[in-house]
């Protein structure tokens, strides 16, 4: 989900040729200047190159893989790698942390977020539309800062109302060490057709006349905005399968691209080795979308247990987003919920809400591979980690919700260093008070936090 693909006050900057001048770039230039303010590094917001080695020692950990939690072990991390795991470890030349009464395990995953806006953050404009690039790319510091802290390492951001590519630049700022943040894999821009769920333009004054820059009808349209998200350093491809609950103009069951139009967007993506991933809830656009090749399939939660089933067929993924989805459909008849939401939101969960939660259910008792994902947002960042008890409250079982967030994450996003606690693999690796198969509500009190070997977050209270 995102809130629209138009630029009502400021125009991308081009080169000549049309395509974007990277180098001008409002939000390129802003992030430059705040690494210039930035006044030397501690071992918190260093570089991996100038981590120290450390020793974690803890009486409980979970690798990523098993099916229970381990026992004591102690985790030597050089270089921001892990280079053993065993009961005893070379302690020589590292600073030991000691973990005791926590579970440690690898960093989470959050596979669908959006950091330039926040619905229900005082300190963020509610309309993204009236926002500059800049203040855009400043509004996405906090955001960012929040999820590292809450436990998720690694996050891929999938779509941004912005006339920049400003995802692409808090991207290559996290990994130059210039702002703080998970590291990042982005799909800039939500591609949809003409009133599909990414066109908001019925949310601005026809005055402003917005260009609808990731509004794309015909394979000709398509594969070119395709090739521009991928020439601005996309990582993913996100576009509608189908009508979403958020947008105005559409219904969550409408299918928005022919099979003809979604075949070619996946392939066009396809031959630069670039996956996509749809926002589809259910029905024909779930199936076109999957029969089109995509990788994953996110929110999904219209589907059937025939679509489902096809998507376990195809070893297609499903990245469900329950906490925010099945949230509204539980309080769809409160009027009271929906006070401060738009009227076309609630018009459309009163609609589906029955449908919803049966839908969660049928995933539940499938063999879909699930990926863990948010819609971070739609909501305050700092409450992501609520998807994991939606999820077990909506029959997934703890292990499942876990693995979602680490290595089946890290499957569908095909990063073989992270999601697993295992020598060679990035030392992403955090830490929780209690154990999360028992009462998976632990997972919202992280307080060890250690990206490719770079401690962010300490049981003391230290954090950046």
């Amino acid at each position: 989900m995102r809130f629209g693909n138009h630029r009502p006050f400021t125009a991308a900057r081009m080169s000549t040729s049309g395509s974007r001048d990277i180098k001008r770039s409002p939000s390129s230039r802003l992030i430059k200047t705040l690494k210039k303010l930035t006044t030397g590094e501690t071992t918190m917001t260093g570089t991996n190159s100038t981590s120290p080695n450390y020793v974690i020692v803890t009486d409980q950990y979970w690798d990523g893989l098993a099916d229970n939690p381990l026992g004591a072990t102690e985790i030597r991390i050089e270089n921001g790698n892990i280079t053993a795991i065993a009961t005893t470890v070379d302690h020589s030349n590292a600073q030991i942390i000691e973990l005791k009464g926590h579970t440690v395990t690898p960093g989470f995953i959050d596979c669908h977020v959006h950091i330039t806006f926040c619905e229900g953050d005082p300190t963020i404009p509610e309309n993204p539309y009236m926002v500059t690039v800049p203040l855009m790319t400043l509004y996405s510091l906090n955001p960012l800062k929040t999820l590292l802290m809450n436990g998720f390492t690694t996050v891929r951001e999938v779509g941004c109302p912005d006339p920049e590519f400003i995802t692409v630049d808090l991207k290559k700022a996290i990994a130059n060490g210039w702002i703080i943040g998970p590291d990042l894999l982005v799909a800039p821009h939500l591609i949809s057709a003409q009133g599909g769920h990414g066109d908001f333009t019925s949310l601005v004054a026809f005055q402003f006349r917005p260009e609808k820059f990731e509004v794309a009808d015909g394979t000709a349209e398509i594969i070119r905005i395709v090739r521009e998200e991928i020439r601005s350093g996309a990582d993913w491809i996100k576009f509608c399968a189908t009508g979403g609950f958020s947008s105005p103009t559409d219904d969550p069951s409408q299918t928005t691209y022919s099979q003809e139009e979604m075949n070619i967007l996946v392939s066009t993506a396809k031959d630069f080795g670039i996956s996509a991933c749809p926002h589809a809830y259910g029905g024909e656009g779930v199936q076109r979308a999957v029969n089109a090749g995509v990788r994953s399939i996110e929110h999904g939660n219209l589907a059937s247990s025939e679509t489902l089933q096809l998507m376990e067929e195809k070893g297609v993924y499903l990245v469900p987003t329950q906490y925010t989805v099945l949230e509204k459909a539980r309080n769809a008849n409160n009027p009271e919920y929906w006070k401060s939401r738009s009227p076309w939101q609630h018009a459309k969960y009163q609609k589906y809400a029955s449908q919803l939660i049966a839908c969660a259910d049928n995933l539940a008792k499938s063999n879909v591979k699930i990926a863990f994902g948010t819609d971070a947002g739609t909501f305050p960042h700092i409450d992501n980690w609520k998807e994991f008890p939606a999820m077990v409250q909506n029959g997934i079982t703890p292990l499942r919700a876990l693995k979602a967030a680490t290595t089946v994450a890290a499957e569908l996003l095909m990063q073989p260093n992270i999601g697993a606690l295992a020598v060679g693999k990035f030392a992403d690796i955090i830490a929780m008070p209690g154990n999360p198969f028992e009462d998976i509500n632990v997972t919202g009190k992280v307080d060890f936090v250690m990206k490719r070997g770079v401690i962010y977050k300490q049981p003391s209270g230290g954090q950046v």
